[in-house]
């Protein structure tokens, strides 16, 4: 499987091609993957053809590169403000117990949550058949490019959060062609980080505890992923790993297809603006703060899944608090 990477060499990025298993080697020509993409549109071509057609430069030592701490995002944008942050939920088989068990408490009735109603809808309808539109998934802003994290960089959560929580999961990156035609470039391994606390005081504060820092894998795995992808998620402190747990991504996984989930992110004509990327995370059923995880300062994630070979680690980091006010002109 093609993965393409961005390295950091000094200020500037190397593009880097690898099939997971041989040499990674530098595209020749390429100055990120973002103009690699941009011009493959123009030529007409996949990703691979235009890789091959530029050629190769000399090795890289991807395991010596992480340890350096080298490994960028494997695609960024010029203007990050031109790079849309967002995801879904209640994809997942087996995604509704957690945010069940959150919400339920704020219910004085013993009739199903929105997100077990919700959920319900996706397993019905979430799947249709081809030519069909499905039910539409549960959807969020996380923000813009800024928002992104690469591995080993820190993810910081705000001095008013009252948590800040892994979420491992797949992700799918887009380019918009000029024409409007969104197109999908891969898929990378993601962190969908979150406030849980804040979601759990009030289902309408969904929209506030997303608005967080979000991590991508160094890879970005180019054409169609297995239908079934196996991982775990890890968060360490200190020594130990405080917890520890498989995860379940792919369709076979899921309640809604993915092309149901892209569907209904890119009807919105704001969203099929040429040149913007597009980051859309699809979800995942396993949290930490399900299994009662209090997170700390200082703790890291780690999250992993074949096919893969790359592991996605940060540490989570507080920013400093600071007071904001509005002025009148």
């Amino acid at each position: 499987m093609l993965r393409i990477l961005q390295v950091r060499d000094g200020d500037s990025l190397k593009v880097v091609a690898w099939d997971g298993v041989g040499a990674a080697r530098v595209v020749s020509g390429a100055s990120s993957t973002y103009q690699l993409a941009m011009d493959a549109i123009a030529a007409g071509q996949s990703l691979e053809e235009q890789i091959n057609s530029l050629g190769f430069a000399e090795e890289v030592d991807l395991h010596r590169a992480q340890k350096e701490g080298r490994l960028a995002l494997p695609i960024s944008h010029p203007d990050p403000a031109h790079f849309f942050v967002a995801g879904t939920g209640l994809t997942h088989l087996g995604s509704a117990d957690g945010r069940d068990k959150m919400h339920k408490a704020a219910q004085s009735t013993d009739k199903p949550t929105d997100s077990m109603r919700m959920f319900q809808m996706g397993v019905e309808g979430g799947k249709p058949a081809e030519g069909q539109e499905g039910v539409q998934p549960e959807w969020f802003y996380k923000g813009d490019g800024s928002q992104l994290r690469a591995t080993g960089e820190d993810l910081v959560s705000p001095a008013f959060a009252l948590d800040g929580g892994e979420e491992p999961e797949l992700a799918g990156i887009y380019l918009i062609g000029p024409d409007g035609v969104p197109f999908r470039l891969g898929f990378c391994l993601a962190n969908e980080f979150s406030d849980h606390v804040t979601e759990k005081g009030n289902y309408l504060w969904l929209a506030h505890s997303k608005l967080r820092q979000a991590a991508l894998g160094p890879e970005l795995i180019v054409g169609d992923l297995p239908a079934h992808v196996e991982g775990t998620s890890r968060v360490r402190r200190g020594d130990a790993v405080i917890f520890e747990k498989p995860f379940l991504s792919g369709e076979g996984n899921m309640s809604h297809s993915i092309a149901n989930l892209e569907h209904h992110n890119f009807k919105y004509e704001l969203f099929r603006r040429p040149g913007d990327l597009h980051v859309h995370f699809f979800g995942t059923a396993t949290l930490s703060f399900s299994d009662g995880v209090k997170t700390e300062p200082g703790d890291v994630f780690e999250i992993s899944a074949e096919p893969f070979k790359l592991p996605l680690v940060n540490k989570l980091t507080v920013a400093a608090a600071t007071s904001v006010s509005v002025r009148k002109l």
